[in-house]
């Protein structure tokens, strides 16, 4: 099984991700938007086994807006590193963080929210899959 490493902006904290993620894709939410600081986020969702904090977990923090996402980030410099989504049983490593891992997204979640469009063909739903709770309403490119 394939082992993917990442490490946040500076260093301290490492991880790897075994195996292939469960989903990969774009979140377009103001919640995903402003924690990235980006128009949009590339998620991968793993199940949490398949992820491990190799080092500085003594250095990551948590930030938890909601009971949906609990947002990881490195003490040290910032750098965010994970979201652990515990309704769902599954963690988000950043597609940034894994740089050996082919991202290959399939979906476009919370595309109501967008302010970056994106014509690539992908399925394009107006919240979230239904089987975690969205509407699962596909909406047009």
């Amino acid at each position: 099984m394939p082992t993917y490493k990442g490490e946040c902006f500076c260093g301290a904290v490492k991880l790897e991700a075994t195996g292939a993620p469960e989903a990969s894709g774009y979140c377009h939410c103001k919640s995903c938007r402003s924690w990235s600081a980006a128009p949009v986020n590339a998620f991968t969702l793993w199940k949490p086994e398949a992820v491990r904090v190799t080092e500085g977990a003594d250095l990551i923090g948590m930030f938890q807006m909601t009971p949906v996402s609990e947002r990881k980030y490195c003490t040290k410099c910032g750098g965010h590193v994970m979201t652990n989504h515990p309704p769902l049983g599954l963690v988000d490593v950043y597609s940034a963080m894994l740089p050996t891992l082919p991202f290959e997204p399939s979906v476009h979640v919370n595309y109501a929210e967008t302010v970056l469009p994106m014509k690539d063909g992908l399925p394009k739903l107006k919240d979230s899959p239904a089987e975690f709770g969205g509407s699962g309403e596909l909406i047009a490119e």
